[in-house]
């Protein structure tokens, strides 16, 4: 692989967005409380909840097992987009044309919420309107911009399919939607926070809810054995802290992908850029203390099944080089995006069996708008107002197409991996490790993970994933060990990152 400049790729992953703002420190539960709803997560899902429900006079309690922005807001490369991809054309198919044109005008009115908020409450968030873009540089993908195109004609979506685009280079053909936008998601959550406080609600940090107990009054349970009792409950916590019976874990996948924010030599035209066809290849301006820099993303892959993470930032630094020049690379970092079988957000009741307690999740990298789609739908769920949206996006659907051939794909996978992991013959040990290398290595005659720190530490953990035991893989890049059967994830020392795993993986001090 060849580059044209010294342009270095940072060595640990940082989001500009948590970098550059200043968020508020709020203490952990240390009391039983009874509130109105309870919300679980503090990325934009969950604080928006909060907002719009303390808005009504709701008197809300807010958790969060880290910090606030700790999880997947953090990490977006916050595009404000009704374009999803080309999903309309798949939408038209499965599901028909009302149901369509309802995943369209949810993401359309959640655009328009931003920008109003934005507009009205005057937040400095860097809001920009912009074009947004599907291209392709390969004639094999024509054919599928073009049914997109039908598919937004058919549906009444503002769009044009055109030839040329304003990039560096030729395309086969895009599909532009008009007035777009993108922001600096952490400035705005800022001021969100703010105004929650404001109206009166709680928010805690550093609580972690492990269970929830259901019934006609709801209460959920922190690790530290506090309750919170509520009429309603709000799983906002990226994977569900609580399953209820739906089976999450069967029913989602999740994807990682990989971002740098870069100061590039050529000027970045206008507009937002998505390729059509893989590996993808993101593309939006960021202005970073006055001057435009441009986030580079994609190179998707299933959790814990991805190459040498840190090769897929290489290949978009290579793809930055070819297409821009890069000065320098001043941010990585990686997402994790839940995506559910039809491609479609779980949100609503957990369980048709359990209307109050409600979830929010499988946004399909898509977060943006979705989570403010989740936000005004579940909180006009809680307050009993119209809600035109419902039946599109509850959780306790399942449609035979695309569901059942996704579900079996799915979890023959999982159980693929799952039967690897077991009978992998590992031979390496700690002591062949170096500094700031991980690695799968046999301690007393077993599979484990072993990550020696910079300074030299050893820190050793049992590689059987807690949730359903499958073999946790080394993520070189985020020094991180990941699950490929569900996509939990734990931090070098074991300590829990993404779900659906709850504990901990087991620390080995003997080695």
């Amino acid at each position: 692989m060849q580059y044209f400049h010294e342009s270095k790729i940072p060595d640990f992953p940082e989001s500009y967005w948590l970098a550059s703002t200043t968020l508020p420190d709020f203490t952990k539960l240390a009391q039983d409380v009874k509130v109105d709803a309870a919300i679980v997560g503090a990325g934009i899902t969950g604080i928006l909840t909060a907002y719009l429900l303390s808005k009504k006079g709701l008197k809300v309690a807010l958790v969060e097992a880290g910090h606030l922005l700790s999880g997947t807001t953090k990490h977006t490369t916050a595009k404000i987009t009704a374009q999803h991809d080309l999903i309309y054309s798949e939408l038209l198919s499965h599901f028909g044309k009302e149901k369509a044109i309802m995943y369209y005008d949810a993401n359309r009115e959640a655009m328009e919420f931003i920008k109003k908020m934005v507009r009205e409450q005057e937040i400095l968030c860097d809001l920009m309107e912009e074009d947004a873009y599907i291209y392709t540089s390969s004639n094999a993908y024509v054919s599928k911009l073009t049914s997109e195109i039908q598919a937004y004609e058919a549906l009444g979506i503002p769009g044009t399919y055109v030839e040329q685009t304003l990039l560096p280079f030729s395309v086969e053909g895009a599909i532009v939607m008009p007035e777009q936008a993108h922001f600096h998601p952490a400035a705005f959550i800022a001021h969100m926070v703010k105004e929650v406080i404001r109206l009166g609600g709680d928010i805690y940090e550093n609580t972690t809810a492990i269970s929830a107990d259901p019934g006609t009054t709801v209460s959920l349970t922190t690790s530290e054995g506090y309750k919170i009792t509520a009429d309603y409950i709000v799983s906002c916590s990226h994977f569900p802290f609580y399953d209820g019976g739906g089976f999450y874990f069967s029913r989602l996948h999740a994807e990682r992908s990989y971002v740098l924010l870069a100061e590039t030599e050529k000027a970045y035209p206008q507009g937002m850029y998505l390729s059509a066809e893989e590996p993808k290849r993101s593309l939006r301006p960021v202005t970073v203390d006055g001057k435009r820099m441009v986030l580079i993303g994609g190179e998707s892959h299933k959790t814990g099944q991805g190459i040498c993470t840190i090769k897929h930032y290489e290949a978009l630094q290579q793809f930055g080089e070819e297409t821009f020049g890069l000065k320098e690379i001043h941010y990585r970092w990686s997402a994790q995006d839940l995506i559910s079988l039809d491609k479609i957000p779980y949100i609503g009741p957990i369980a048709s069996n359990k209307p109050n307690i409600m979830v929010a999740t499988g946004y399909k990298k898509w977060g943006m708008t979705s989570s403010v789609a989740a936000a005004l739908l579940n909180s006009r769920l809680i307050l009993g107002e119209d809600t035109l949206y419902s039946e599109l996006f509850t959780p306790s659907r399942f449609h035979t197409d695309p569901d059942i051939k996704t579900f079996l794909i799915q979890n023959a996978d999982a159980a693929g991996h799952f039967i690897a992991g077991k009978l992998e013959m590992v031979h390496q040990t700690t002591e062949e490790l170096q500094n700031d290398e991980g690695a799968v290595v046999r301690v007393h005659g077993k599979r484990a993970g072993a990550y020696r720190d910079p300074q030299g530490k050893l820190h050793v953990v049992d590689t059987t994933c807690t949730h359903m035991g499958c073999e946790v893989e080394w993520n070189a890049g985020e020094k991180t060990w990941d699950c490929p059967c569900h996509g939990s994830r734990f931090s070098y020392e074991g300590d829990v990152l993404e779900g659906p795993a709850a504990k901990s993986l087991r620390r080995i001090e003997s080695y």
